[in-house]
């Protein structure tokens, strides 16, 4: 799993630069000269290209990547963005499938336990502003979003047990006396998410012995 570190210090230019890149013709390279042609000239907005690296749209050589060719499709440009976004902070969607859901102070505050608190309170709600304004432009209609908790609990539906039957012999006649047995099984499953993140595993069981025990 992941979880990016880059962030924007405003994200009030976040929806008409997506959309500028859209309108234009994909560059070799996503530079900070292409970002000014484009009208965006700002220091601040030079932080996109760390966010578009970590959203997969941009490679280490900052050229577009297959991903990036993608978004140019407007049908498919916010549905490429939840891909993204689910990529960059696969951590958070690993402690809850819905994460694009959460409020703002849910969302500083699973950052927090992720990043084990080696982030200051800023650093934390700019990272958590970057992540709410990138949800709020995506289209989740096709992600698998439930609110699990981090937690996949499957219960089986109630098996009745087969039915038996008993011959008793009476005075002229057989009476079959059926009897049925119903039985109620429970089958919980905890699939855990590959990550070196240890803080990702504590707050699954936390959440577990909260909720489960």
């Amino acid at each position: 799993m992941s979880l990016t570190n880059a962030y924007l210090q405003t994200t009030k230019n976040l929806h008409s630069i997506i959309n500028s890149i859209v309108s234009a013709k994909a560059p070799e390279r996503f530079t900070n000269k292409f970002l000014e042609d484009l009208g965006f000239k700002s220091s601040n907005d030079r932080l996109y290209i760390g966010l578009f690296k970590a959203l997969g749209l941009l490679d280490e050589n900052n050229a577009p990547t297959s991903m990036y060719h993608q978004l140019l499709d407007q049908s498919e440009t916010a549905k490429v963005l939840a891909v993204g976004i689910q990529e960059a902070y696969g951590d958070l969607f690993a402690l809850r499938k819905d994460a694009q859901n959460l409020s703002l102070d849910e969302v500083k505050g699973k950052l927090r336990t992720l990043t084990q608190g080696q982030k200051s309170d800023n650093i934390i709600n700019l990272m958590a502003n970057t992540f709410k304004a990138l949800c709020d432009i995506a289209d989740w209609s096709n992600s698998v979003a439930a609110p699990s908790q981090a937690k996949n609990v499957s219960t089986e539906d109630a098996n009745m047990s087969m039915k038996s039957y008993s011959v008793q012999g009476t005075k002229g006649a057989n009476e079959f006396v059926k009897q049925e047995k119903i039985g109620l099984y429970y089958n919980i499953q905890i699939h855990l998410p590959e990550t070196t993140n240890m803080a990702v595993y504590d707050a699954i069981f936390q959440s577990l012995k909260k909720h489960l025990m």
